[in-house]
């Protein structure tokens, strides 16, 4: 939300916060579900009234932003617990996609192991890298709890692992 200069020790210069640098375009809330009631406080009231004040600050200053919110939690039930705010939820639940863990998408993994070999290969100084097809079955049959982001990992450990060498199931394991 920002903070104007002095509003609390260390404050040395004005800080533009996040939706007001989103002014007029979208922002990305990641596990939006983790939240503490006091922040969800804070972002129901900017989504409500369209604006927000910086910290120390007493200038009203009007936001218009479209939010996309994601998180791995599941929010009905963080609403029934009273861990997540019913009125934000509904506020932010306008278009809700969801999408089920990578465990229940076994379909996708080829391509996303393939792309996260052309997207980091290079890095490594593996400009083809390629891996054995046992070796995206091994990937497969894995409970990837980590989801996408774990998926990948392991590909970047794995072509640290392989050394230039196509992918074995033997470096999938050790990148596990």
């Amino acid at each position: 939300f920002g903070h104007e200069r002095g509003a609390f020790t260390g404050a040395e210069a004005r800080r533009i916060g996040r939706f007001e640098q989103a002014h007029r375009g979208t922002i990305f809330l990641d596990e939006i579900g983790d939240l503490s009631p006091n922040t969800q406080v804070k972002l129901l009231r900017v989504l409500q009234e369209r604006s927000l004040q910086r910290v120390g600050g007493k200038e009203t200053i009007p936001v218009d932003v479209r939010v996309i919110a994601a998180t791995h939690q599941d929010l009905e039930l963080a609403m029934r617990e009273r861990r997540f705010r019913e009125d934000l939820f509904y506020r932010l639940s306008v278009a809700v996609i969801s999408l089920p863990p990578l465990r229940e998408r076994t379909d996708d993994i080829p391509e996303l192991a393939r792309y996260f070999l052309r997207k980091h290969g290079p890095d490594f100084g593996v400009p083809d890298p390629s891996i054995l097809s046992e070796a995206v079955q091994f990937l497969q049959g894995q409970p990837w709890p980590g989801n996408v982001r774990e998926l990948e990992n392991v590909i970047r450990k794995a072509l640290l692992l392989g050394r230039g060498f196509t992918i074995s199931v033997d470096d999938l394991r050790a990148a596990l």
